[in-house]
């Protein structure tokens, strides 16, 4: 049986499969940015798919704690935008 990789969302806290959550990355630059594949370089922190986790993350600032950069009004509307369409696959 394979294993399922884990991570933990920033915002409640809770560990979930990583498919299940969205990733954001601070790039080299130290701009954050929506990670949609899963595979860009730099720094990376999760959040679950749900519009509470990330009004809480945004609100107690986890994301900016975690990846050590500031948030900006284009990432919170990205984010918004992908708990509106699902599944996170549209790039």
């Amino acid at each position: 049986m394979k294993k399922i990789p884990m991570r933990m969302c920033v915002a409640c806290r809770e560990m979930r499969a990583k498919k299940e959550l969205m990733r954001v990355v601070r790039t080299a630059d130290g701009v954050l940015v929506p990670d949609r594949t899963g595979k860009l370089s730099g720094r990376g922190a999760y959040l679950c798919r749900s519009a509470a986790c990330v009004e809480k993350a945004i609100k107690t600032r986890a994301l900016e704690r975690a990846l050590e950069a500031p948030m900006n009004d284009e990432l919170k509307a990205a984010l918004h935008s992908e708990i509106e369409h699902g599944d996170g696959s549209a790039v």
